[in-house]
């Protein structure tokens, strides 16, 4: 496990002048904390250090120290507001997590073997992705960085359901706590559309004739230059 720790400071204004005031003068986020036994804590941090640590996937699912002024606390990244056009954080919420109190976020699922997957090497079909993480319940301790979805035997017409998924001792999916009828798929692989196949042979097609008529130019010009000659 990676281990993150982020530094911050207590923000007493609040509003949105005050937040523009922290990003624009400061170069800083507002953040909140929130959750356990302790009342919501308005917080800022270092922009620079914020989407350093956001480039890293493991940011996302691991427990991070949160050192506010003279005191840590363990927490979750639940929430992350960015601008829509420009590289700029604008907020970010963070979860208090206990060790011995199961806490519910989100894994990135990592998909392996999409290149060797029977249904795209061998039958040339395409993968088709329903979901890019997954909602899962366990304790802090057993929080897994990411869980692997492998497609290396998945054939043309075959789904891939959350309960294929090797999903690590401690840990339970959200969604099939509600039942079967929850097993949403995670991924399959689908014949190509029709007119993908077209092209493909028409574009074949037209090499194949353009490769004949330079192959027969050198020819017809021998011919034309033996007749003149005549």
């Amino acid at each position: 496990m990676v281990d993150f720790v982020l530094n911050a400071k207590d923000r007493n204004e609040v509003g949105k002048g005050a937040s523009r005031r922290l990003r624009r003068l400061s170069n800083e986020i507002p953040a909140i904390v929130y959750g356990g036994k302790n009342a919501p804590q308005k917080i800022s941090l270092t922009h620079k250090d914020m989407a350093h640590a956001l480039e890293n996937e493991a940011f996302y699912s691991h427990i991070l120290a949160l050192n506010i002024d003279d005191k840590s606390e363990d927490v979750i990244l639940k929430d992350v507001q960015r601008h829509p056009a420009k590289s700029i954080i604008l907020h970010v919420d963070f979860l208090r997590v206990s060790k011995t109190q199961k806490l519910t976020t989100r894994v990135p699922l990592h998909f392996l073997n999409e290149e060797a997957c029977v249904g795209v090497k061998i039958e040339g079909g395409i993968i088709a992705r329903s979901m890019t993480d997954l909602e899962i319940e366990c304790l802090p301790g057993d929080l897994p960085e990411y869980i692997e979805v492998d497609l290396l035997e998945i054939s043309i017409g075959q789904i891939v359901h959350i309960s294929d998924l090797p999903i690590p001792t401690g840990v339970e999916s959200v969604a099939l706590q509600h039942g079967e009828d929850h097993d949403l798929p995670v991924a399959t692989v689908t014949k190509r559309k029709e007119e993908e196949v077209e092209e493909v042979i028409v574009d074949e097609a037209d090499a194949d004739t353009e490769a004949e008529g330079d192959s027969e130019t050198p020819a017809d010009d021998g011919a034309e230059d033996s007749g003149e000659g005549e």
